[in-house]
């Protein structure tokens, strides 16, 4: 499951999206439109802002505004920045990894080579999916 901070993290990068080339949005406004507490999103965005993802702008017209365009952010970035690993078990992690503790041995695992597919599968979607995506389904509703 997505924690509460990556789900936030995704709403606020595709608010910001949708305001790509223009001027930068100010924290209360993302806050109050996506629903998001303030101080949370505070924490998020100047998480997001020093990995690169956001540019900010303090004062009069200031705010957070997209350095990268809405196509060039995908959704594995935004998790493995925000909530960790993508895999549902740590045997099968690439940033993340750990032994089982209870696996004998990981090369005749079933649920590992199982979860690896899950894994693979995983990456795949949300390799492909861009917060650009996000802002296209929301537009054809």
């Amino acid at each position: 499951m997505l924690s509460k901070k990556t789900k936030y993290a995704i709403k606020a990068l595709v608010a910001l999206g949708k305001n790509f080339d223009k001027q930068s949005i100010n924290i209360s406004t993302i806050a109050e439109t996506e629903h998001i507490p303030k101080k949370f999103l505070e924490q998020i965005l100047l998480e997001m802002r020093n990995a690169g993802f956001l540019y900010s702008k303090k004062g009069a017209g200031g705010g957070y505004s997209l350095l990268k365009k809405p196509c060039e952010i995908n959704l594995v970035q935004v998790i493995r920045l925000t909530g960790g690993p993508i895999s549902q078990l740590p045997c099968v992690s690439i940033n993340f990894y750990q032994k089982c503790e209870e696996c004998k041995d990981e090369k005749t695992c079933g649920i590992r080579d199982a979860y690896l597919n899950v894994r693979d599968a995983t990456l795949k979607v949300l390799s492909e999916t861009t917060i650009a995506d996000l802002i296209d389904k929301e537009k054809s509703i």
